[in-house]
C-alpha cells in the first residue's frame, strides 16, 4: 500500500495494489474507489482531503494485523 498526498490540490491517493484501475465508483462527494474489471478495489482517492480527515494521521499510520485471520486464510 502506498499513500500519496498532493498538497497543491489537497488530494490523497491510497494505492492498494499494482493492478491498473478500469473504472471508478464515487462513494460520496470527493471520495472515489478505483476498481478493476473484476470489481477489485485497487485505489482510493479523497479530494479536499484536509476538510475530510486529519492529513497528518494518514501520512503517519500504523498497520495492525490480526494474526488469527492470517492463519485462517493461509
Amino acid at each position: 500500500m502506498k499513500v500519496h498526498y498532493d498538497k497543491e490540490v489537497d488530494a490523497i491517493y491510497i494505492k492498494l495494489g499494482a493492478q491498473k484501475p478500469d473504472g471508478v465508483i464515487e462513494i460520496s462527494e470527493g471520495v472515489n474507489l478505483d476498481t478493476t474489471s473484476e470489481n477489485k478495489i485497487v485505489g482510493i482517492e479523497i479530494l479536499h482531503a484536509s476538510q475530510k480527515m486529519n492529513i497528518k494521521t494518514i501520512l503517519s499510520y500504523e498497520l495492525e494485523i490480526d494474526h488469527k485471520l492470517l492463519k485462517r486464510t493461509a
